[in-house]
């Protein structure tokens, strides 16, 4: 929840005057292919100042990044945690696509299960740039709660309120980069940065090497830190919580279909 020439996506300039030298300087995430350096993607810096400019037509559902595919039809099972319930977390990529902000998405259907019972259904939209980067337009998520009262608190969509898209998954990951996946302000604000292109996993699946390894963070959860953990040809593998306030959550991907 990885082609033809790349297109030029110009963005508005995120830095401004003495803020280099301050803890919300951006990160420069320099180009590292041919084909990525035709495209600019929108450093991470002051949320204030982020408003990434993109153009729909260099844009496409059909996501084939080796480090984040999402064939349609296939089913990603994970097991493991969270809350401090048993959790089955069901993930797959539908034939569906939806246009964001003149976008072309493709539609993840995403459904977790806390002791066996639905506890989260949510629809990913993500869509993949000429370069290969995926880009995630936002989400409309249903969290279950007991008494069979629906929350939809942290929905939200590009262009729609500020919603802003992130880049969830770059088409040549270098360990330092770092984006934010969305923007929100007040319900989706999350981030993350490549720490490591050759971690050892091993998960109920499979055990791999040369891993891609990134941390993730929230403005709105900031005690929280998680690691997500990649496999070239498969996509996410594992996701755990290394650092905050128990219960520790921890999602294993168990099967394929």
């Amino acid at each position: 929840m990885k082609r033809p020439i790349g297109v030029v996506l110009s963005i508005v300039a995120l830095v401004v005057a003495g803020a280099c030298n301050g803890s919300d300087s951006p990160t420069v995430n320099a180009p590292t292919t041919p084909a990525a350096a035709a495209i600019v993607l929108p450093t991470l810096g002051p949320a204030a100042d982020y408003h990434p400019v993109f153009h729909p037509a260099d844009f496409s559902a059909d996501i084939d990044n080796p480090w984040f595919p999402l064939k349609p039809g296939s089913t990603f099972i994970y097991t493991g945690t969270k809350d401090g319930k048993s959790a089955r977390e069901v993930f797959a990529p539908s034939s569906q696509t939806k246009i964001i902000a003149g976008v072309p998405c493709r539609v993840l259907v995403d459904k977790l299960y806390l002791n066996g019972k639905l506890a989260e259904d949510t629809r990913d939209y993500y869509s993949q740039d000429k370069a290969g980067n995926v880009w995630y337009f936002g989400e409309d998520t249903r969290s279950i709660e007991e008494g069979a009262k629906v929350d939809t608190s942290g929905s939200w969509a590009a262009g729609v309120g500020g919603g802003q898209p992130g880049v969830f998954m770059e088409a040549d990951p270098r360990v330092g980069h770092a984006y934010r996946q969305e923007y929100y302000k007040g319900e989706a604000e999350d981030q993350y940065k490549v720490v490591s292109l050759s971690d050892h996993i091993a998960v109920p699946y499979g055990s791999y090497d040369a891993a891609l390894r990134t941390e993730e963070t929230t403005a709105l959860e900031p005690q929280i830190l998680d690691n997500k953990y990649y496999v070239r040809g498969i996509g996410e593998v594992m996701e755990v919580q290394v650092k905050g306030p128990p219960p520790i959550e921890k999602l294993e991907l168990k099967e394929i279909r």
